[in-house]
């Protein structure tokens, strides 16, 4: 009994350290504890790409579309149908080793299930970017439907392998427009899910480096150069509480980074808080009813491979700066904000949700960090934040002040002449 534990146990040690010596796959389920947070956020709503959600009841209808965008695409490339349907076919095949160690398989498939599974679906979504790029009409007789499906092609376990995506790029959209790059031919589906007001840059991105669209995605939020990540020691004030203390909001658009944010001096420091002393530049962030969607499968990227946590760190910065509603205002106000959803409240609550169970003691943003923190505990900022606070922060505070002052001089004024009366008499 003790040998076949011991003989059990040395297999079970050899399988899991020779299964963690592959090269680890590039989609798998995201963490229960993003997951659980908001499930919705990682499920497709119309159309199920690879893998792990080809079984979910709500996407069966979608099937039948798929099939006919395969058709169109095909069609539209070839005259010989068949031998283009067949080439697909025949690729799958030969990276077949490939594709399958791009996933977390949860039960065994067959090659013929993945080779269909792969040429249906990198067919579907080359079709609907063409026709995304392409066509004034409604896809599929839906005009409901892109942006939902959008959506669904960046969510994490919503993936297949990009190298042969592009493969079947390259046999059909390619044959018909030779001068378009791969890159290009995304480009406006990547600009659509862009978190910002700026254009997405592609210049720098390869699909070399780029295991799916999603991370393709995340390419484009990388620095040009090499920027080091510090400890974050201690959280900044929140945007009402850094505008009490004189600091200013302007957007920034940097041709370095999409997401750099710079705190920038005034011309006048000998007058620091009459001259707004500091400015937090930074990109212009837009919340719509699917930002936390995005941000969301980002972060989760981020936190399940190795890659850098650009967006996390944007993302603590954020909730750093929004507590409440009128931290949402003030942003909207300064222009670093485009709000699109109900309220300044469902925006707060987004920002403030996005960043749980995530760790991000490791910032892209420290230095920026530390200057405004240090300026804001400096005597001046302090003590005229504790006077916003206290006296301003609301009309009724405003106008006790005010009353108080009024009082206080009428008191003074009956006291002088009080005593100017007995010095008379």
């Amino acid at each position: 009994m003790i040998q076949d534990t011991f003989q059990s146990l040395l297999d079970s040690i050899e399988n899991e350290v020779n299964h963690f010596n592959r090269v680890l796959p590039q989609i798998a389920r995201v963490p229960r504890t993003l997951r659980e947070l908001n499930p919705s956020s990682f499920n497709p709503r119309v159309v199920s790409i690879g893998p792990l959600h080809r079984d979910d009841n709500n996407v069966q209808a979608f099937e039948k579309q798929k099939i006919i965008c395969l058709n169109n695409l095909l069609r539209r490339t070839s005259p010989s149908f068949g031998d283009l349907l067949k080439s697909c076919v025949q690729k799958a095949y030969s990276k077949m080793k490939q594709i399958k160690a791009f996933y977390v398989w949860e039960k065994t498939i067959d090659d013929a299930v993945v080779a269909k599974m792969m040429v249906v679906d990198a067919c579907f979504i080359l079709e609907f970017i063409h026709w995304y790029s392409t066509s004034d009409e409604p896809f599929l007789g839906n005009k409901l439907l892109p942006k939902t499906i959008i959506f669904d092609l960046v969510l994490l376990e919503n993936q297949i392998p990009l190298f042969f995506l592009n493969e079947i790029y390259e046999c059909t959209i390619l044959k018909t427009a030779p001068n378009l790059s791969f890159i290009e031919f995304i480009h406006p589906i990547l600009n659509d899910l862009s978190l910002f007001e700026d254009e997405i840059k592609i210049n720098k991105i390869s699909i070399d480096t780029s295991p799916h669209i999603l991370s393709l995605l995340h390419e484009c939020y990388k620095p040009r150069d090499d920027i080091k990540s510090n400890y974050l020691e201690s959280p900044i004030h929140s945007a009402v509480d850094l505008d009490r203390a004189g600091v200013k909001f302007k957007p920034n658009q940097s041709p370095n980074w999409p997401m750099e944010m710079g705190v920038t001096s005034s011309m006048f420091p000998c007058f620091s808080w009459c001259w707004g002393n500091k400015t937090l530049r930074m990109p212009v962030f837009l919340v719509h009813d699917f930002t936390e969607l995005v941000l969301r499968n980002l972060i989760a990227y981020e936190h399940s491979y190795q890659t850098r946590n650009h967006i996390t760190s944007y993302a603590f910065v954020m909730d750093m700066l929004v507590n409440t509603q009128e931290d949402v205002a003030k942003l909207v106000d300064s222009e670093v904000l485009v709000n699109d959803l109900g309220s300044n409240k469902e925006a707060a609550n987004m920002i403030n949700n996005i960043c749980k169970e995530v760790t991000g003691e490791y910032s892209f943003y420290c230095e920026q960090c530390e200057m405004l923190k240090e300026y804001c505990d400096g005597y001046w900022p302090k003590n005229i934040t504790w006077l916003m606070k206290t006296y301003f922060s609301s009309p009724w505070n405003i106008i006790a002040l005010f009353a108080g002052i009024i009082l206080f001089a009428l008191t003074v004024v009956q006291t002088v002449f009080t005593i100017k009366s007995a010095g008379s008499n």
